[in-house]
């Protein structure tokens, strides 16, 4: 691998690790072991049968938990801790046997771009959850996994014209995270608001009983 592929590779394991970091692992790991790719010699652990078979196995679990809605916000939420240090991780090795500082920049960079289409995902389904059906998160759930598959394919044979898409579409998300991050609030403070009313209704509905009782027991004139 050249420099370019290197780098593509790098910042493509990160963004999709931050989205779904075992169909990342299990593609990685499939593709070097049947020789579609040339893995850098820090990433061949990925074609190890072990690590195929956790990734695969975990895949199956996040493929029912990300189409469920309201778990796939629990699920993602505990992902914030996994997701990101993995594509830090990842994008680190990606860049192969460098000098400290270049590995240094490929940890922050695939850490960052890892975190930021985590976040995306993750406050689009918060999102997508206000609505009744589940068709929604359906649909959001194969997009987001053909899209992992379809950019680290395109990372890996076509490096240039995927640097130039994922500098585009991280301006994106960076763009739609605080707009994203407004909605998620606003969601959450109106379940707030609904849970506080139900319990206001509740005290309401009993409150009446003491005057009511008062008034009967002053005596008749």
């Amino acid at each position: 691998m050249d420099a370019v592929d290197k780098i593509a590779l790098s910042m493509g394991v990160g963004w999709a690790s931050g989205i779904n970091l075992y169909a990342a692992v299990f593609m990685l790991g499939f593709m070097g072991m049947n020789g579609y790719v040339t893995l850098p010699a820090d990433l061949a652990f990925l074609a190890d049968p072990m690590v195929m078979t956790i990734a695969a196995l975990m895949y199956c679990v996040e493929f029912f938990a990300d189409k469920t809605p309201g778990v796939d916000t629990g699920w993602d939420t505990l992902h914030t801790f996994i997701r990101i240090p993995a594509g830090a991780i990842l994008a680190m090795k990606a860049v192969g046997d460098v000098n400290p500082a270049a590995e240094l920049a490929a940890f922050m960079i695939g850490g960052s771009l890892a975190g930021i289409s985590h976040f995306t995902k993750a406050g689009t389904r918060v999102l997508l959850n206000t609505s009744p059906e589940p068709f929604s998160n359906w649909a959001a759930s194969i997009a987001e996994d053909l899209t992992v598959l379809a950019g680290l394919w395109a990372a890996l044979h076509y490096p240039l014209a995927f640097l130039v898409v994922l500098l585009a579409a991280t301006a994106l998300a960076v763009w739609l995270l605080p707009k994203l991050w407004r909605g998620v609030k606003a969601v959450f403070h109106r379940l707030a608001r609904l849970l506080n009313g139900s319990d206001g209704r509740a005290t309401a509905g009993t409150a009446p009983a003491a005057p009511s009782q008062r008034t009967a027991a002053l005596p008749n004139p």
